[in-house]
């Protein structure tokens, strides 16, 4: 499944589309030209001249030659993976990423670096993001950058309208980024992470070939995003996937939302760690960042600690309350625990379950459920591949190379 996000796509002309449909067609493998008029309802005198243009602009190139059986060989196609490159970038509550991949999807370079964000401020943190997109791109020029961010995200504008654990509102960043990368504003996409963690997942994780998948992202916030025929879906302000603010416990804690027992008071990382140990200890350690907290706790989940298992099996419940809600208004094909939720899948999986077969709609079994293979890298991903993707929505963004010879 190759998810992509249609919303953001402006139009373009019919050779275009046409010249993207060959490079689409071409992620599966080198092809020969005869192969390519058959995948793309093109005909071969078309597809001759499209494959020139792709050439011309670096994208292709020659792949030696096919037997034909009674005929000629043919000669075939590929990518020309060094051709174009994405950058992916990610904000953290506690770290900056970046990752540049090729045409081929390959990781050509990554970085990541700790930071207490919200103590930078915006300002400070679009510098430092920048100055690590510089040491992944060198002298690359991306044709595409996504940006992945915890909060409220309106893609369409690229704004982030809120984020409790950076303490942002609205937040350009593509304008303060395109301002820093010397990139025009229409290259930066921004999305929100469970989003990109869904696309991560749909195209290089557990949904690989699947059609509905949901993503349930676990941090110091909870969020989710469904990826449906390759596509995500926004909802019609954006905003689809809070699934943080399910109600779980009717008597349980406040929620800074404002309501009482959602989710994220039970399932948001600070809350799960107030419940296996007591203040001073080292879980609640900010210099050990998210990883390295997960990490200890599931060494003492191991270990057998009956405060630290307790808090994980209550976590349990509360994620299958909620992924029961989600799979019964979804009807998702799987649902893949992201996040730290992942570091503690095999004492998460199980219970969420057994809530999902507690609380059956007549469709048995309900859904996979799975913990993610990505992890917390996920949403950079997911944020790669939608960076790439917009040269297979529009080849002519790379110009025509002079001196290239044709395919």
């Amino acid at each position: 499944m190759a998810a992509t996000d249609p919303g953001q796509l402006d139009p373009v002309s019919p050779r275009t589309a046409n010249l993207a449909a060959l490079l689409r067609a071409l992620r599966a493998g080198p092809l020969s030209r005869t192969q390519l008029a058959a995948r793309s309802g093109i005909t071969k005198p078309a597809v001759s001249s499209l494959v020139t243009e792709l050439s011309e602009r670096g994208l292709v190139r020659s792949a030696g030659l096919q037997a034909g059986g009674n005929g000629r060989p043919s000669q075939l196609v590929e990518l020309n993976g060094a051709s174009a490159y994405g950058l992916a970038l990610s904000v953290e509550a506690d770290r900056f990423a970046a990752v540049v991949t090729n045409l081929d999807g390959r990781v050509i370079a990554e970085r990541a670096e700790s930071a207490d964000v919200a103590a930078l401020g915006l300002h400070r943190s679009m510098d430092e993001l920048a100055f690590l997109a510089g040491q992944v791109l060198r002298d690359e020029q991306p044709v595409g950058v996504t940006v992945s961010v915890p909060g409220l995200v309106d893609s369409a504008a690229a704004v982030l309208r809120f984020a409790p654990t950076l303490r942002w509102r609205d937040a350009e960043i593509a304008d303060l980024l395109a301002a820093r990368l010397g990139l025009p504003v229409d290259a930066i996409a921004v999305d929100n992470e469970a989003n990109l963690g869904a696309v991560g997942e749909a195209v290089a994780g557990a949904g690989r070939g699947v059609r509905e998948l949901f993503y349930l992202s676990g941090g110091m916030s909870v969020g989710g995003g469904l990826v449906s025929g390759g596509a995500i879906l926004r909802g019609a302000r954006g905003f689809a996937g809070e699934v943080g603010h399910i109600t779980v416990d009717p008597s349980g804690e406040q929620c800074q939302c404002g309501r009482v027992g959602c989710l994220e008071t039970k399932a948001g990382l600070n809350a799960v760690l107030r419940g296996a140990a007591s203040p001073g200890d080292p879980l609640h350690d900010p210099a050990l960042g998210v990883d390295g907290r997960v990490g200890l706790l599931k060494h003492r989940v191991q270990r057998g600690d009956q405060r630290a298992v307790a808090a994980v099996s209550e976590l349990g419940v509360a994620l299958g309350i909620a992924v029961s809600t989600v799979v019964d208004v979804l009807d998702p094909d799987v649902v893949v625990l992201g996040g730290y939720f992942a570091e503690l899948g095999e004492w998460l999986v199980e219970p969420v379950r057994r809530e999902l077969s507690a609380r059956p709609l007549g469709h048995e079994p309900a859904c996979r459920v799975e913990p993610s293979p990505l992890g917390t890298t996920a949403p950079l991903r997911g944020a790669a591949h939608l960076a790439i993707e917009r040269l297979f929505a529009d080849p002519t963004l790379v110009p025509v190379l002079t001196e290239e010879a044709p395919a």
